[in-house]
C-alpha cells in the first residue's frame, strides 16, 4: 500500500453522503486511492468500485478466535491500538502509505466513534503515516474536552467544511498554544495541525440523470427527505412526522407541485425509507406523491437536481440540492447544517429549522412558506455563488495532492 493514498473511517455507501464524499474526493486527487470500508459490499453495489480500490475491514464478529486472542493480548500489554491494527490489517504492512485520510464528515459528532477515531489516528502516526481529517464538522462544545483536542492535534492537516467548525478549531488550538503545548504523544508528529476551511467535496459530485419516474414533473416537484436520525433528536415525541404530514398536506392543497420522497441513507438500523413510506401511504391516494427508490449518490443527485425546491434532513441530500441550484430548507440537528447554510447565505436563520425547535404542527409549513416566497431570490443567489464555491471545494484535492507529494519525498529520504 506504499504507493497508494489510504482512505479510512468510511462506514459504507448505504449512507449516500459517505459515498458522495469518497466519490468526489477520488475524482479530485491525482494519486490512486485505497478505501478501507466497514461495508465494502455496499461500495461495490453503488458508485465507488469505479473510483478506488476497495478493501473490507476485518471484523472480530466474524473471527471469534482472533477476538479472544487480541483481547487477551490487549489485557496483558495495554496495547489498545492492537485492535485497530487488526481491523486495518491489509494496509498496516511492512511498507506503509505516507498519507491516510480520515473521511471526516460528522464522525466526531458521535460519542460512540471517538475512541476508534483516536486509536486509529494514533496507530497510523506511530507507523510514520501522516493523517488528514477531511471534510469535517465538529460541535464547538466538544473542543472544550482536552483529550479531543489532543487527538485532533495528531492530524497533520484538518479541513473543516464550514466556518463554525473552522473557527472553533482555531480557537481551541490557540488556547492550547497559549497554555503551553506539550510534546506530541506519538513521535514525529507536530503539535498543531494545518487547518483549512473548504466546502464539502460532495459539492462537486457529478449528477447522473436517469429517466424520471411517472409523476415526477421536472421543475415543478418538491423533493422531500426525512430521516430516523432527526426523529431521534426531537424534543416532543412524534412532532417531526406531524410537521412533515402538515407540510405535504399544505403543498397538495395550496400548490400544483408534485412531491418526490427521496431517501439518502438506507441502513437497516437507520433507514430513511421507513418514515418515507409512512408519508407515502398517508398521501398515496392524492396522486401527487411518489417514492424514489434507493440508488447511488450520483443518481439521487440527478433526481434532487430536477426538483423545484427541496426540504431535507440528510446533510448530503441538501448538499446535492444546493449544488444543483435548488432552493433548500434544511431540517437539521447539528453544527453541520447551520455551518453550511451560514457559509452559503451568511446566516442559517430561515434556511435551517432545528428539529429540536419543532413544537407546533405548522412550524415546517411556516418555514416552507418563507422559502416559497423567496424562491427566485434564493435560486439567483445560488447561481451567483455556486461556481466559486465549487472551485473552493476543489482546493481540498489540491491540498491532499500537495501533502502527498511532501510526505512521499520525506519517506524516500
Amino acid at each position: 500500500m506504499k504507493e497508494k493514498l489510504i482512505l479510512y473511517m468510511h462506514a459504507g455507501s448505504g449512507n449516500h453522503g459517505c459515498e458522495a464524499i469518497v466519490n468526489s474526493l477520488c475524482r479530485m486527487v491525482r494519486e490512486p486511492a485505497v478505501l478501507v470500508s466497514y461495508r465494502a459490499g455496499e461500495d461495490e453495489k453503488y458508485s465507488l468500485k469505479e473510483q478506488c480500490e476497495l478493501i473490507q475491514e476485518r471484523s472480530f464478529a466474524e473471527h471469534k478466535l482472533a477476538h479472544i486472542l487480541y483481547y487477551g493480548y490487549r489485557k496483558l500489554t495495554g496495547d489498545q491500538e492492537s485492535f485497530i491494527r487488526y481491523r486495518y490489517g491489509q494496509v498496516f504492512g511492512k511498507e506503509m502509505s505516507p498519507l491516510a485520510i480520515s473521511i471526516g464528515g460528522d464522525n466526531y459528532c458521535y460519542d460512540s466513534m471517538l475512541s476508534d477515531l483516536r486509536l486509529t489516528n494514533a496507530a497510523f502516526g506511530r507507523r510514520g503515516t501522516k493523517t488528514v481529517l477531511l471534510g469535517c464538522s465538529i460541535e464547538p462544545e466538544l473542543l472544550g474536552r482536552p483529550e479531543i483536542v489532543e487527538d485532533l492535534s495528531r492530524y497533520h492537516m484538518i479541513i473543516a467544511r464550514e466556518p463554525i467548525t473552522y473557527e472553533a478549531l482555531r480557537d481551541a488550538f490557540d488556547r492550547k498554544e497559549q497554555e503551553g503545548a506539550s510534546e506530541p504523544s506519538v513521535p514525529g508528529q507536530q503539535r498543531t495541525p494545518q487547518i483549512y476551511c473548504y466546502p464539502d467535496p460532495a459539492f462537486t459530485l457529478r449528477a447522473k440523470k436517469l429517466p424520471l419516474p411517472e409523476g415526477f414533473k421536472e421543475g415543478n416537484t418538491v423533493g422531500i427527505n426525512i430521516s430516523p436520525m432527526i426523529q431521534e433528536k426531537e424534543t416532543r415525541s412524534g412532532i417531526t412526522l406531524e410537521n412533515y404530514e402538515a407540510l405535504l398536506q399544505y403543498i397538495i392543497q395550496n400548490t400544483d407541485m408534485q412531491i418526490a420522497l427521496i431517501p439518502h441513507v438506507v441502513w437497516n438500523q437507520n433507514d430513511d425509507r421507513k418514515p418515507i413510506h409512512m408519508l407515502y401511504e398517508r398521501f398515496q391516494e392524492t396522486g401527487r406523491v411518489i417514492e424514489i427508490e434507493d440508488a447511488s449518490c450520483e443518481v439521487l443527485k440527478g433526481y434532487i437536481g430536477r426538483c423545484r425546491m427541496f426540504i431535507g434532513a440528510r446533510t448530503h441530500a441538501t448538499i446535492a440540492a444546493y449544488s444543483s441550484l435548488v432552493p433548500t430548507l434544511v431540517v437539521g440537528y447539528s453544527v453541520k447544517a447551520r455551518g453550511i447554510a451560514r457559509d452559503l447565505f451568511g446566516t442559517e436563520e430561515n434556511y435551517v429549522v432545528p428539529v429540536q425547535s419543532l413544537q407546533d404542527r405548522e412550524d415546517l409549513v411556516n418555514s416552507f412558506r418563507w422559502l416559497l416566497s423567496r424562491e427566485r431570490e434564493i435560486r439567483n443567489h445560488l447561481e451567483a455563488v455556486m461556481p466559486s464555491y465549487q472551485e473552493k471545494a476543489f482546493l481540498t484535492g489540491k491540498e491532499v495532492d500537495r501533502l502527498w507529494e511532501e510526505c512521499s519525498q520525506q519517506q524516500k529520504i
